[in-house]
């Protein structure tokens, strides 16, 4: 069932790489991702349950945890401008001849 941001209570979390949107109701998250020049695209992924959010302000970080045992976390770090973490670049796309090249022997 899709959920409906403007009907529900929505948290977003910039990081690097994307904006992660919480529905705090359904507990549902899903992730807007950013292009290369640090700009959020249109690129979402489908909305995925969630069981819990902890969000850790002075480490600059949040770990979203994907079943209720809490076996299963994804970590990422939260982006504030000047971030030391991704500095000025964000998510790039390199080309498939600099992949082979660090692949090469």
């Amino acid at each position: 069932m899709e959920s409906d941001e403007s009907k529900n209570d929505v948290t977003s979390i910039e990081s690097c790489n994307s904006v992660w949107i919480f529905d705090t109701n359904s507990m549902e998250f899903k992730r807007r991702m950013r292009n290369a020049t640090g700009e959020v695209e249109s690129v979402t992924t489908d909305w995925r349950p969630y069981f819990g959010l902890n969000i850790d302000e002075p480490n600059k970080s949040f770990v979203v945890q994907l079943n209720e045992s809490g076996t299963r976390l994804l970590k990422s770090y939260i982006h504030r401008d000047p971030c030391d973490r991704c500095g000025d670049s964000n998510t790039t796309e390199i080309s498939l001849e600099e992949i082979n090249r660090v692949l090469e022997p």
